[in-house]
């Protein structure tokens, strides 16, 4: 997969925008960047698509700069030489896709069918928008075709939202989602760009997921382990289940180690929506898995140690469900 591809998996969220004046290109550049979500797509439907597109890559050089609603190979050309890192178009151009191949520029052309899905193979591409999605079908139709177009994947756009964006992100042939609502026209033209990096925040929220899965606690040995536990049975009434390095407390909050583990105290597990991602996110912080520690399934990380502690607790993520 192209390295732009590569980053927009990483990231799950492509933030669509359409934007009428081009003087608020900086301030919304930077709010989306402050929202922890370096990416967007700029789309043509608006005079000021090309100066947008522009601003932000020579300006916000973090920021990951793609053009959408590209519908000409005239317009593939402004954004290119504007400095877009990739082009979406609304349904299958051959045209388009062949001058932006031809330029060495990802693009990502819209399909709703199986007839559109194979002609965008046929032209070698094995990303593709879903659009509009909501309304040619939503989740069923990407986890109908999943099975005999193995290995095609897509950006399902169009009526994603905060309440249905994991619905699609959960599925394997989904790299990530377009959507506006955190950045909407209205709060640009309005000059609303706290909000705007409010909503950003709280989409990588929802898109991450994260939540205390369970305590680990350090004990010495069996014998103090086995001391702790009955205290925290006895006066919590939890059930408790012994394993062969631990016990585990209530349903599963608490772990009680029968010996030192990993971290001073102890180790806090967080539950996430997606490992890989998490780590993609964390690793722009600078936070690392532990290697050695990771566990996958079906060729994917389900369980990792992270390179950071927090008061002594070592940190672990692990997959939902």
């Amino acid at each position: 997969m192209d390295e732009i591809l590569k980053e927009i998996e990483g990231y799950g969220i492509v933030p669509v925008v359409k934007i009428e004046n081009a003087a608020d290109a900086l301030p919304l550049g930077k709010a989306i960047l402050a929202g922890g979500l370096p990416l967007a797509e700029i789309t043509f439907r608006t005079a000021a698509a090309e100066e947008v597109i522009r601003t932000l890559t020579e300006r916000v050089p973090e920021l990951i700069v793609g053009a959408g609603t590209v519908l000409t190979t005239e317009q593939a050309g402004k954004a290119i030489r504007a400095g877009a890192s990739f082009i979406v178009s609304p349904g299958f151009n051959p045209k388009i896709v062949s001058f932006c191949r031809e330029q060495g520029v990802p693009v990502i052309p819209g399909v709703n069918s199986p007839t559109q899905i194979e002609a965008a193979m046929e032209c070698g591409l094995r990303v593709m928008k879903f659009f509009p999605a909501e309304e040619s079908g939503g989740a069923a139709f990407l986890k109908a075709v999943a099975a005999p177009y193995e290995g095609i994947r897509f950006i399902p756009t169009g009526g994603i939202n905060a309440a249905n964006l994991i619905s699609y992100l959960s599925l394997k042939n989904v790299i990530a989602c377009g959507g506006s609502w955190m950045v909407k026209t209205e709060l640009i033209s309005t000059g609303k760009f706290e909000e705007i990096t409010k909503l950003t925040r709280e989409a990588v929220r929802i898109l991450l997921g994260f939540a205390l899965a369970h305590v680990g606690i350090n004990e010495e040995n069996a014998e103090n382990a086995s001391k702790s536990v009955e205290l925290f049975s006895r006066m919590f009434h939890f059930p408790v289940a012994e394993g062969q390095g631990s016990f585990f407390l209530g349903e599963k909050e608490i772990e009680i180690m029968k010996g030192p583990g990993r971290g001073e105290k102890g180790h806090l597990a967080f539950a996430t929506n997606d490992v890989s991602r998490a780590l993609f996110y964390l690793g722009r912080q600078g936070i690392r898995p532990v290697a050695g520690t990771e566990k996958e399934e079906d060729g994917k990380t389900i369980l990792v140690y992270l390179d950071q502690e927090i008061a002594g607790f070592a940190i672990h993520l692990r997959q939902k469900g």
